[in-house]
């Protein structure tokens, strides 16, 4: 598709939105005022995320919930009829691109990679991120109400990244950007300009195939520079000083990718490693052993063979459990029984969207039917969209489930989430009811229309 035919439809999106904006203004205001009221959802199915709750309420109040139970509605509360439907908290998309890429084929509105040679481990993913990104909204009526938007790679999964656009060890001045490739963010996909919940959460780096091509073609080389980079990382750590009066030996690293990277060398922030093949993932269990880092898996399709190391190791996996063809020699195991195995071995497991999890992340529910229907426990597929990825990040109890003290984020469902057909009836983000509405929902409206199209739209 020609960049002049995708503006095209992004202006005809806008200026259909236009008028729909113009007539939210006041209901916009009271969404803001509505985070301070009291809604209670009532009479439906109710996943808490760890727990079900039959014929039961939930209440919302100044953006969290407060309660829920079997009670009825307290006095004064807005009411949602939830009987016959089921409400789940807000589902979390991981390894996500949402709000940090409009067009894949346009790199003018990707700001999920940095190709500067200067710069790696210290790109900060939230610098970039749009709130009014048209990725948001069709995300959110797939139940998605949080992202953890990540940097892309040359191995990251649907990130348009191709190998020959990465530049190898060695070029330049600065250790090559792919080794690390830069900090992810949480966000919230509430309607308004405050999405970000919290930056540099986690650091991301390729390994396996697409590591050792960063390192020069060999596996065995990329380790050895990690640990070298980590060595120099924990030397500027004890030596700023030195560094500062140049008293320090040469460093292979920016001073802002060192810093940046001394929180991964102490093992406060989590890296996250997209690995894939199983001996490339006991090697990297390895290397944390080693070195004292805090992992996540990313991808892990032959997991399930190694799932017990993986389990001792404590080390929680991100996964997309449709990965189930050997679509290379990495994934020459892969199984669509992989998350029921890493489950039952007692590894925390979060379950992706497709293709990047952006455009396509709102299928991160139909992921976790299918990983059901090949063994996983429909208990721990809600969990894997919801308290799971928020545990992962750090920041379990703030959202990813229904609780009281847990963010409000709340969705009433006309049937099991988990069904293709099940649609969102009801969407509230920090307390706050989100429009059930999208660009692509927009354009199917105005062109099924049967009044003349504008002149613009005329044969």
């Amino acid at each position: 598709m020609r960049l002049s035919h995708i503006l095209a439809g992004a202006v005809a999106a806008l200026s259909l939105a236009a008028p729909a904006l113009a007539q939210s203004g006041p209901q916009v205001a009271r969404s803001a005022v509505g985070q301070n009221e009291t809604v209670a959802i009532v009479g439906g199915r109710i996943l808490t995320g760890d727990s079900v709750i039959e014929n039961g309420t939930v209440v919302i109040r100044d953006g969290k919930i407060v309660s829920v139970g079997s009670g009825g509605a307290p006095s004064g509360a807005r009411v949602i009829d939830a009987v016959g439907k089921t409400v789940a908290p807000g589902f979390v998309a991981v390894d996500s691109g949402l709000a940090g890429t409009e067009v894949g084929s346009v790199s003018g509105t990707n700001e999920l990679r940095n190709s500067a040679n200067t710069l790696s481990a210290a790109f900060d993913i939230s610098y970039g991120l749009d709130p009014w990104s048209f990725t948001l909204p069709v995300a959110r009526l797939g139940g998605i109400t949080r992202a953890i938007v990540v940097p892309q790679h040359p191995g990251s999964s649907g990130g348009h990244v191709h190998e020959d656009e990465t530049a190898g060890a060695g070029d330049g001045g600065y250790q090559t950007p792919g080794l690390f490739a830069g900090q992810a963010a949480i966000i919230n996909l509430g309607q308004g300009s405050n999405i970000l919940v919290k930056p540099r959460v986690a650091m991301v780096a390729p390994f396996g195939e697409a590591g050792a091509g960063i390192a020069g073609g060999a596996r065995g080389a990329q380790f050895v520079l990690f640990k070298e980079t980590l060595s120099e990382v924990r030397l500027y750590a004890r030596n700023k000083s030195a560094y500062e009066r140049a008293g320090l030996r040469d460093l292979s690293l920016s001073r802002a990718d060192l810093e940046a990277l001394i929180p991964v060398a102490n093992g406060t922030m989590p890296l996250i490693v997209t690995v894939h093949r199983a001996s490339d993932i006991q090697q990297v269990l390895r290397l944390a052993r080693e070195e004292g880092i805090k992992l996540i898996l990313d991808g892990a399709e032959e997991g399930w063979l190694v799932a017990g190391d993986i389990a001792a190791a404590g080390v929680p996996v991100l996964l997309n459990p449709i990965s189930n063809l050997p679509s290379d020699f990495e994934m020459r195991a892969a199984r669509a029984e992989n998350a029921a195995a890493l489950n039952a071995a007692g590894v925390v497991i979060a379950i992706k969207g497709n293709e990047g999890s952006t455009h396509r992340a709102r299928e991160a529910r139909y992921n976790a039917g299918n990983a059901v229907s090949h063994g996983l426990p429909y208990s721990a597929a809600i969990a894997a969209l919801t308290v799971n990825p928020a545990k992962i990040f750090g920041m379990a109890g703030q959202f990813g489930q229904i609780a009281p003290g847990a963010a409000g984020d709340v969705v009433v469902w006309s049937g099991d989430p988990l069904e293709p057909l099940s649609q969102p009836s009801a969407v509230f983000v920090n307390g706050v009811e989100q429009p059930l509405t999208s660009r692509p929902l927009m354009l199917r409206d105005r062109y099924r229309q049967q009044t003349p199209m504008p002149p613009a739209y005329r044969n």
